[in-house]
C-alpha cells in the first residue's frame, strides 16, 4: 500500500534572525513546521510577500516579494497558522518546562522529551537541527522586544543553550538578610513576567 502523494501547501512564518523579524509565506509539502526547517534541500529558505522588520523602536521596516533567509542565521520560527497532527508522525513525550537562550533573546515553556529517561539523559537525546517549543513566552530586554505569546516555536538547536528545569535566581539575595536563592522558580519571578505559559501535558500541540 503506497501512502497518499503529500500535497504543496502555504504556510505562514515569522522568522527571529539576530537583526531582523521576517513575515512572509513558503510553499512546502512537510507538514511540521520543524520539517520545513529541517528538511530544506537548501542552507536557506525563500519566503514570499515578505514584511521584514528591524528591531528597535527606530528599526525600519521594508516589503518584499521574495526574501531569501540564511537558516544558520534564524534563531527561532513561529508559524502563524496550526497544522493538524498526523496521527502516524504522533509520538509519545514528556513535558519539561525549560528556559532558552538564543541571544539576544529568551524563550520561556515547554520542550518534550523522551519518556522513561532521567532529565539529563532525555536532554543529551534531544536531537536536531530545529527543537519543537510549545506554549511559549519569548522576549529582549537588550533589544527591547516586549513579551510575546505563541503557542508554537522552533528554535534553533546550534544557537540555543537550554535550561531544564530553571530557576530565577535573584543576585541581590542575602545582602539584605534574607535566604539566598529565595526567588521563586520559574518565569513568573522576573519582572513583567507573565503567568507560566509552560504548563502542558500529553504531546506537543498541533503542528510539530
Amino acid at each position: 500500500m503506497f501512502s497518499p502523494v503529500s500535497l504543496e501547501r502555504v504556510v505562514q512564518l515569522t522568522l527571529y534572525t539576530d537583526s531582523y523579524m521576517i513575515h512572509g509565506t513558503v510553499h512546502t509539502r512537510q507538514h511540521r513546521v520543524t520539517d520545513i526547517l529541517d528538511r530544506a534541500d537548501d542552507p536557506f529558505l525563500v519566503l514570499e510577500e515578505t514584511v521584514i522588520e528591524e528591531y528597535g523602536a527606530r528599526g525600519d521596516t521594508t516589503r518584499s516579494d521574495f526574501a531569501q533567509v540564511n537558516l544558520a542565521t534564524v534563531l527561532f520560527a513561529v508559524s502563524d497558522v496550526p497544522v493538524e497532527p498526523v496521527p502516524e508522525l504522533r509520538t509519545p513525550k514528556v513535558p519539561e518546562q525549560a528556559l532558552i537562550t538564543v541571544p539576544p533573546f529568551k524563550l520561556v515553556g515547554t520542550i518534550h522529551l523522551m519518556p522513561e529517561r532521567d532529565l539529563r539523559l532525555a536532554l543529551e537525546e534531544l536531537t536536531g537541527h530545529f527543537i519543537p517549543m510549545t506554549e511559549v513566552t519569548y522576549w529582549s530586554d537588550t533589544i527591547g522586544e516586549p513579551r510575546t505569546t505563541a503557542a508554537m516555536v522552533a528554535f534553533n538547536h546550534d544557537r540555543a543553550q537550554i535550561l531544564a528545569p530553571h530557576r530565577v535566581v535573584d543576585p541581590w539575595a542575602g545582602l539584605d538578610g534574607t535566604a539566598p536563592g529565595a526567588a521563586e522558580s520559574g518565569p513568573a519571578a522576573g519582572p513583567g513576567a507573565a503567568d507560566d505559559p509552560g504548563r502542558a501535558s500529553g504531546e506537543p500541540p498541533t503542528g510539530w
